[in-house]
């Protein structure tokens, strides 16, 4: 469903109290538009705020395993300062992509649950779990469960968009709406991850 089409009946954004969860709704990209929760399914609600790993919560959904398919991993160069992650120009992160799937008893194409883009800070991060990201199939929330690493979850902003330039294994999604959320990961203070998560609306 398009986002015009949404939008048509859409009434103003509701549930105060859940909205707050969100502290950067205002600071949103502008691709990324509102939508109003009472638009969602509780599903769809509980993967905006679900606070724990969102493969789990899947699973718990579908009664159904949920597999990480790691779509593209690359280092690169921040060219300006990235105030998310409280970077200076020139220091090195990780770009990640990847897909949460599930796949039916017919052996069909997969159902795609989420595509997640990811910020990564390394120097912030214990070298374990560096190795777990190309290593081990679970998804970030898995690692980062399995470390011994304490951390913080602050979610950022929320709403609806229409997704473009994707890696050809989900190629197949370009122009559908997707519900979207972006959250940032803590360790001592300090952030160690930016996460973008996008449902299928």
């Amino acid at each position: 469903m398009k986002i015009d089409k949404i939008n048509k009946r859409r009434v103003p954004c509701v549930n105060t109290r859940m909205k707050a969860l969100f502290v950067a709704q205002d600071a949103k990209p502008e691709a990324v538009k509102e939508i109003s929760l009472t638009c969602l399914t509780p599903f769809q609600r509980g993967l905006l705020v679900t606070d724990g790993t969102v493969t789990r919560f899947i699973e718990a959904y579908t009664l159904t395993s949920v597999e990480v398919v790691l779509l593209q991993q690359t280092k690169q160069t921040l060219s300006t300062e990235h105030a998310w992650l409280q970077l200076p120009a020139e220091e090195e992160v990780i770009s990640r992509q990847v897909a949460l799937q599930t796949h039916s008893q017919d052996k069909s194409s997969p159902t795609i649950h989420t595509y997640a883009t990811s910020l990564i800070v390394p120097q912030r991060l214990p070298q374990s779990l560096l190795d777990g990201l190309t290593t081990n199939k679970q998804g970030l929330g898995g690692l980062l469960q399995h470390s011994d690493l304490e951390t913080r979850r602050e979610l950022l902003w929320c709403g609806i968009e229409t997704l473009t330039d994707l890696p050809p294994a989900v190629a197949h999604l370009e122009g559908e709406t997707f519900i979207s959320r972006a959250y940032r990961l803590f360790v001592d203070q300090e952030p160690i991850m930016l996460i973008n998560e996008k449902f299928p609306f």
